[in-house]
């Protein structure tokens, strides 16, 4: 197929472009030289960021026989210009975002020039979307952000803006759009111009240029326009061919982040990964860490075959001279200049699901090539996206961004985000359903990550547990409020110490008029109450003792949590399984009588979830146990005995 628009010399069509070359071949090679930029259209709703980048891919002359014919036939059945053609069409490829007009996904493009190539993400302007946004803009290289010259800033420009420095977007071009509309006023985009450059010096956006234009007319997209000879600047094309939008990351020490242990046969043993930034050569002396290991590049292998070298954005092999222990997620790089190594960092975090993020449950974190056990232990403030104010927050929403403290279960080899995308940006992930719920970007290594270690005690865990005779563990009893948790597990203590073990019991009433008496029922606070609690049952195990543990604990993540501290074989998840209807006619408190009259919010399994265990390690149906069956099950089980029934 072919272009429709005839080609003339000079044009950035393919015809145009294999004008000065002789063949296919060379012509293809040239293009792989070309530099690349990625880049954004954001701002908002109805500010044109489609119909812009509709323009681009037809003044571009790039748009296929068939392209072009859909597109007149779309502009005529969904088009909001009368007929003529839509070029927001042919950006918004959704149903739903034909029929309401607006951009709801985040759509790519390629096109290129005689210069350069792009890559052009289309993002959404609506609030709810705000995730959808900041997915487009962890790749650019570049923002355009578009505004109605009739409306000037508005709060989605701000929050697009604030997402834009937040993700390390340093260059931003000001489309002040639809000029047409305002009869090509100079005041009108001065003024504009001028408080954009205002709200970029607050985020620390270092470089901005404003273009006064029209999408749909054309003005200042591709050349310059006759209608605004005031302006003397280069056109958005001009722009994006020659704007300098190099990263810190090629002037930074080599990094390579090791995605896979290259084994195919016993004679080679090769580490392979994308350089994340700087320079090296064969020879040239690296260390690996986290584990600190120093060793000489042997070789550097790319798809072209060997080589000497390796720079920042290359795809390679590596082996070492010596025989070195690494693994997928570990960070080769200079000697020189290497990343920190640590486990609990400062950070921002946007989140990008439903369901809250709330301090001291458990994610899965993946950076470069890394993924490790994550929580948030603190929500220093979360902050306005539209105003940027900060703001007291416990919990952090869809679509909001915090700053936190964040602690993983291994130290890892990172970087600031400000210096290093790859080592600096990380996405959170939910350990149940593996789905994407946030994204961040490190600021710095908290300093008890390194001034605070472990201090190795001579008399140990088994010491402790040898001279009483006992393997220590924990019981972990979980059930509505009224199954009967604290009653079966007082039994199993009974029992347990009648027969000459040291246990101790941790009821959820009870400490919560201590250790936890500072925390009520919301979420966040029972996120926390079982972090503590499990904390302490986690150093009574250390000290040789069988805990008990008796908590409704709702939250399947939270258990998790609590089990993971523990060593195989150490902890027992104990389902006391009751039904409501009959958790409900015991009531020994009267607490369901009065949630179910809404005097107690928040009550489990009236106003809050319970999540019961997908796979307890014992189960007990009360409703067909009696409390003696139900505690020799426990003391069969714990204790290794043949099961009774």
């Amino acid at each position: 197929m072919t272009s429709r628009t005839a080609v003339k010399s000079g044009d950035s069509g393919l015809e145009g472009q294999l004008g000065a070359t002789t063949s296919i071949s060379e012509y293809l090679a040239l293009h792989e030289s070309k530099s690349l930029l990625r880049f954004i259209t954001c701002g908002s709703v109805d500010d044109g960021k489609s119909t812009l980048i509709g323009r681009l891919l037809h003044d571009s002359k790039l748009l296929l026989d068939d392209q072009l014919a859909t597109l007149e036939s779309d502009s005529r059945r969904f088009g909001t210009q009368n007929g003529e053609i839509d070029f927001a069409l042919l950006v918004d490829g959704l149903a739903a975002e034909r029929e309401q007009g607006i951009t709801i996904d985040v759509a790519y493009r390629f096109f290129g020039t005689e210069q350069r190539k792009f890559i052009v993400a289309d993002c959404p302007g609506h609030e709810q979307y705000t995730r959808n946004m900041a997915t487009g803009a962890s790749t650019a290289d570049l923002a355009i952000v578009l505004v109605d010259a009739r409306k000037g800033l508005l709060t989605q420009t701000r929050r697009h803006s604030y997402i834009v420095s937040l993700l390390g977007i340093r260059h931003v071009i000001l489309a002040v759009n639809k000029m047409d509309l305002i009869d090509y006023d100079q005041a009108t985009f001065e003024r504009i111009a001028e408080d954009y450059q205002q709200l970029a010096e607050r985020l620390g956006i270092e470089n901005v240029h404003s273009v006064p234009l029209s999408a749909l007319k054309g003005d200042n997209v591709m050349s310059a326009s006759t209608q605004m000879p005031w302006y003397q600047g280069d056109s958005l094309l001009g722009l994006l061919e020659t704007i300098d939008v190099s990263r810190a990351e090629s002037k930074q020490p080599f990094r390579l982040p090791v995605q896979w242990v290259n084994r195919p046969n016993q004679n080679f043993r090769g580490f392979s990964g994308q350089v994340a930034s700087g320079e090296v050569r064969v020879g040239d002396e690296v260390i690996v860490l986290p584990s600190g290991t120093r060793t000489r590049l042997a070789s550097v292998i790319n798809p072209q075959g060997e080589s000497s070298s390796a720079r920042e954005g290359e795809a390679v092999t590596v082996t070492l001279a010596d025989e070195v222990d690494v693994s997928r997620g570990d960070v080769i790089a200079a000697t020189s200049h290497p990343p920190e190594v640590a486990d609990q960092f400062a950070s921002h975090v946007l989140w990008m699901a439903d369901t809250p993020l709330l301090p001291g449950r458990g994610y899965w974190m993946k950076i470069g090539s890394q993924t490790v056990a994550a929580q948030i232990t603190e929500i220093k403030h979360r902050v306005d996206i539209n105003s940027q104010k900060l703001l007291a927050a416990k919990r952090v929403n869809l679509n909001e961004v915090a700053y936190c403290n964040l602690m993983l279960d291994q130290p890892i080899a990172f970087e600031p985000y400000a210096d290093n995308r790859t080592l600096g940006g990380f996405i959170l992930i939910d350990r149940q359903s593996n789905a994407t719920v946030g994204c961040g970007t490190i600021d710095f290594a908290l300093r008890r990550a390194t001034n605070i270690h472990w201090h190795q005690l001579e008399i140990g865990r088994q010491t402790r547990a040898a001279i009483k005779g006992q393997n220590p563990s924990c019981l972990w009893f979980t059930g509505l409020s009224g199954s009967g948790k604290s009653t079966i597990a007082n039994l199993v203590d009974r029992r347990l110490h009648t027969m000459g073990y040291h246990t101790y019991i941790l009821d959820g009433d009870n400490v919560r008029h201590g250790l936890n008496k500072d925390l009520g029922f919301t979420d966040e606070d029972r996120v926390e109450n079982i972090r503590r609690v499990a904390e302490v049952a986690k150093l009574m195990v250390d000290a040789g003792l069988i805990v008990l543990v008796s908590f409704i604990s709702p939250f399947r993540d939270e258990r998790r949590m609590a089990r993971e501290l523990f060593d195989d074989g150490e902890f027992l998840e104990v389902f006391v399984d009751t039904p409501l209807e009959l958790c409900e006619q015991r009531d020994p408190k009267g607490l369901y009588r009065r949630a179910r009259a809404g005097e107690i919010p928040n009550f489990t399994g009236i106003s809050s979830p319970y999540q019961p265990p997908e796979h307890a390690d014992i189960h007990l149906q009360t409703a067909d146990l009696t409390t003696e069956q139900s505690v020799e099950l426990v003391t069969s089980r714990l204790l290794g005995q043949t099961d009774p029934s």
